[in-house]
């Protein structure tokens, strides 16, 4: 059989797996029917999905070892695979609304994967209003990241909506052969083989110790280092930030991307640097009405990706910059101009490094955390940092599945102890789709955090507009939260479309 080793990160993923932190990440895309859809449109979907009988990579990896033919945890290659387990169909209660769509991916998200099979889920999930279905479609995060998923994802569906009418199912080789070839699997593992790939790690490693030495110490001597940069365990402790159990809340919010990079660049900054801030704004006045708002700073963590852009292959190849999310500041404009000079610092850093010193970067910077998320301090220390937040970039023009458009696609990550919410937003045609993951009982008002997103969003716009003169710049670390009731339902208003679901 065919094996393909996991990296050291890759190996940490499977290491933290438990029933409270599953370690999987997800993609919720709704569609819209095609006019012409014939009322058995799903059930013919769902037959055609488990009648391939062929798979190819990634989706007949299955985790082994390690052992004595694999020295260290290794994907290996299965020739048949149970369909009928990893294919599954749903079917929402009327009114079929958001809310209940978001209750449905909680409750599937909260589930761990199967290890002891190939580490991945598909559900078809229909009775959406207006005749809309869902695809929501998670894998084990040490067999896929961000920019990996998303190519996994483009290349089976098609810019053309005839052309995807006649798409094989997402697994089968046929799909795309070219993709097959340019991922030929490594030989199979052998001692030789073994030692000599411990001997060029083991060099490379040794090689890249000075710049590691320099990046560190650089973090903690003062005067050799831009102060703007945020350093790891120098975050407050918050509501988010200790021991989750494994039910999960999920909240979606939508923008128009346009609207955004206008900001961006109206603001002189980037478009990451504005998904920051009004997360930021959002995030104090969450904590406002819960009264729980720390009066340091909160922090993010930032997962940034390394993949070449030619590399089509699976496996996590991300590192870690940490940026303020200036919670402690009122005004949105502020706010964006400290977040902005927080990920320059931050960025300046690391590109320090040379390439083949990142890796180990990563494990290091990432160790003591690890570490915690295998024993009981996890989430009763300081975390590394309060809240991860991503911006993933996804497919340009518009995509079609079976006939069916995309509507956008919805990043469901993942959380841990110490680290209890996460959110992703990934770009897609005209949009920017925010999916927000928390632990179920230490954020019970999840949505609401979705909600102020867009409200955020809209006063971080309006305060650019305003006459400089006119804007206030004062810092408010506590200021007397409002006590304003926000409508379950509720859409926050100036974006085209926004779309809220939320779990109960």
């Amino acid at each position: 059989m065919k094996t393909h080793p996991l990296n050291p990160i890759d190996i940490s993923w499977t290491q933290v797996e438990s029933p409270d932190t599953p370690a999987h990440v997800a993609g919720l895309m709704p569609f819209t029917l095609p006019e012409d859809a014939p009322r058995d449109y799903m059930r013919d979907l769902m037959t055609d999905l488990r009648s391939s009988k062929e798979f190819m990579p990634p989706w007949n990896y299955c985790l082994r070892g390690p052992g004595l033919s694999h020295p260290r945890p290794a994907w290996v290659e299965q020739e048949e695979i149970d369909l009928e387990y990893h294919v599954r169909h749903s079917a929402l209660p009327k009114p079929g609304g958001e809310r209940e769509l978001g209750q449905l991916v909680a409750r599937l998200h909260s589930q761990p994967l199967d290890l002891a099979r190939p580490p991945w889920e598909f559900h078809l999930i229909e009775g959406l209003e207006r005749g809309r279905f869902a695809i929501y479609l998670k894998m084990h995060h040490s067999l896929i990241d961000g920019i990996s998923g998303v190519r996994l994802l483009t290349r089976c569906m098609s810019e053309d909506r005839e052309k995807s009418l006649v798409l094989p199912p997402f697994w089968s080789p046929s799909l795309d052969k070219q993709v097959r070839k340019e991922q030929t699997p490594p030989s199979p593992l052998t001692l030789d083989g073994v030692l000599k790939a411990l001997m060029d790690t083991l060099g490379s490693q040794v090689r890249s110790v000075p710049q590691l030495v320099k990046a560190f110490t650089s973090m903690v001597t003062p005067g050799e280092t831009d102060p703007a940069l945020q350093l790891p365990f120098d975050a407050p402790k918050s509501v988010m930030n200790g021991r989750i159990r494994g039910q999960r809340r999920v909240a979606t919010q939508l923008f128009e991307l346009e609207r955004i990079k206008s900001v961006a660049k109206s603001a002189g900054c980037t478009l990451n640097d504005v998904v920051l801030a009004i997360c930021g704004g959002a995030l104090r006045r969450f904590l406002l009405a819960e009264d729980k708002l720390p009066a340091k700073p909160l922090t993010a963590g930032i997962p940034v990706s390394v993949r070449p852009a030619d590399d089509e292959g699976t496996g996590t190849q991300v590192t870690f910059i940490i940026s303020t999310l200036s919670t402690d500041i009122d005004d949105p404009v502020e706010r964006l101009k400290t977040i902005a000079g927080s990920t320059h610092a931050a960025k300046a850093h690391f590109r320090t490094l040379p390439r083949d010193a990142i890796t180990q970067y990563t494990m290091l910077l990432m160790a003591p955390s690890i570490v915690g998320m295998l024993t009981p301090i996890a989430g009763r220390i300081r975390p590394m940092f309060n809240v991860t937040v991503s911006n993933v970039p996804g497919p340009t023009k518009p995509l079609y599945f079976r006939g069916a458009r995309m509507e956008a696609s919805y990043p469901i990550s993942m959380i841990f102890h110490g680290i209890g919410l996460n959110i992703t937003c990934q770009s897609y045609a005209d949009v920017l789709a925010f999916a927000f993951v928390g632990c179920r009982d230490t954020l019970p008002h999840l949505q609401n955090l979705a909600v102020y997103t867009a409200e955020a969003f809209d006063a971080l716009e309006a305060g650019l507009n305003r006459p400089k003169k006119l804007r206030a710049g004062a810092r408010v670390t506590h200021k007397a939260p409002r006590k304003k009731t926000v409508p379950a339902k509720r859409r926050a208003t100036g974006s085209r479309r926004r779309t809220t679901t939320r779990s109960k």
